[in-house]
């Protein structure tokens, strides 16, 4: 990029930009699109586009921010565009654990950032976090993205539908769905 320099405040030299944020940004993305190869495409796409759209910035918060802002619209398309490819499988599991481990509006009784609280587990966190990761490649990758995208990334519900363009009763479902695998799961690992 030649040396190029910031025009506006707070925006970093171009140079830096990969050494500064790509690690973050490309973190970010293969968690939730579990493919290196497409993660690396989105990054390349986000520095991109914060390239073309430099002015867009407002200077008002942080730069890594906005990268990451832009990084998750790109994952986003990139799991609107595969969940209109991927097939929505059916879920075989007919048990309902979910009384025990959801409230009557699917909520988790006790929140699963608070599974964890104390310091001298940071270990035990660091593996919960693997296995869910594991846990979630297992499930289908449509169920996965909108479960992440609910739960870790906190998007709504009426976000998630004009997304990926479907009904709030079909969320509800794909995410029930989700959370029954998941805690399934989960509880196979930590209990074997």
């Amino acid at each position: 990029m030649g040396g190029a320099k910031p025009d506006k405040e707070g925006v970093p030299d171009p140079d830096v930009w990969v050494d500064r944020y790509g690690d973050q940004l490309y973190r970010y993305a293969l968690i939730r699109l579990r493919d290196p190869s497409l993660a690396e495409e989105v990054v390349q796409d986000t520095f991109l586009s914060a390239l073309k759209a430099i002015d867009q910035f407002q200077g008002r918060g942080d730069f890594g921010a906005w990268l990451m802002g832009i990084c998750k619209r790109r994952v986003i398309d990139v799991l609107r565009a595969r969940s209109r490819t991927t097939h929505i499988e059916a879920d075989e599991d007919s048990t309902d654990p979910a009384e025990r481990l959801f409230d009557r509006t699917g909520k988790w009784r006790v929140d699963p950032g608070q599974w964890l609280t104390t310091p001298d587990r940071e270990v035990e966190r660091a593996e919960f976090w693997r296995m869910l990761d594991k846990c979630l490649q297992k499930l289908p990758p449509r169920h996965a993205a909108l479960f992440t995208l609910r739960e870790l990334d906190g998007l709504s519900t009426e976000e998630l539908c004009n997304e990926f363009g479907i009904t709030r009763s079909n969320l509800w479902v794909i995410l029930h769905r989700a959370r029954l695998a998941l805690a399934d799961c989960l509880r196979n690992y930590l209990y074997g």
